[in-house]
């Protein structure tokens, strides 16, 4: 079944989510609060084919809702739109305006607040160790695909968003309860840390190897 994805936020996370799901599989929505039709007229160029659409429509018509905007801006959604009854799929890290840390951690996530805020939400951790610039490079390093660690604390809204992820190209790794999010986040900014402040660029995922 074609699953009807919004994805709020239309930078370089959101465009670059945008082109891995628009596969012919989901109908993909891209929304801001200019209404998206600028992010989604630069993918139609290279090829991808999305719409745009202000937040309320496209939430309301949603299966799944992607969060690709900045953590302090995800809880304020909740007065924009009921979100209950929706997946949505929090791609946010608490990182500080000056990169020298997370803002919130160890006994609590931004997953976990971002699900306090979107009452009657279903809320799954993904796609937040993954650089935007990755995206247009293609989701594999040689043959290892790129990996997302999936949490949630619903069985069936982590399988979706695990397959969602997989037909997208990923290797989708399923990272148990939404609490785990508290170990997701900083091993994204560990990720930003390699990146940035070590030079590795940003070409470059975290990924978990097994025999």
């Amino acid at each position: 079944m074609k699953m009807k994805i919004a994805i709020i936020g239309t930078g370089g996370i959101g465009a670059g989510l945008a082109s891995v799901l628009a596969n012919g599989k989901n109908e993909v929505t891209l929304s801001d609060r200019k209404g998206g039709a600028e992010a989604a007229a630069k993918l139609a160029a290279k090829g991808v084919s999305v719409r745009a659409s202000e937040v309320r429509p496209a939430v309301q018509a949603a299966d799944v809702v992607i969060l690709a905007v900045p953590y302090t801006a995800a809880a304020g959604l909740a007065e924009v739109v009921d979100f209950a009854g929706k997946i949505v799929v929090d791609v946010t890290n608490p990182v500080k305006d000056d990169f020298s840390g997370l803002t919130i951690g160890h006994e609590i996530s931004a997953a976990e607040e971002i699900a306090r805020a979107l009452s009657g939400a279903t809320v799954v951790k993904a796609f937040n160790t993954v650089f935007a610039q990755v995206y247009d490079q293609g989701l594999s390093f040689g043959a290892t695909p790129v990996q997302t660690f999936v949490a949630a604390d619903d069985a069936d809204a982590k399988a979706a968003v695990i397959a969602l992820a997989k037909d997208a190209g990923f290797d989708a790794r399923d990272a148990g309860p939404l609490s785990n999010a508290r170990y997701i986040e900083p091993l994204a900014y560990l990720n930003i840390q390699f990146g940035y402040m070590l030079g590795q660029g940003t070409q470059i995922a975290p990924a978990w190897l097994s025999h």
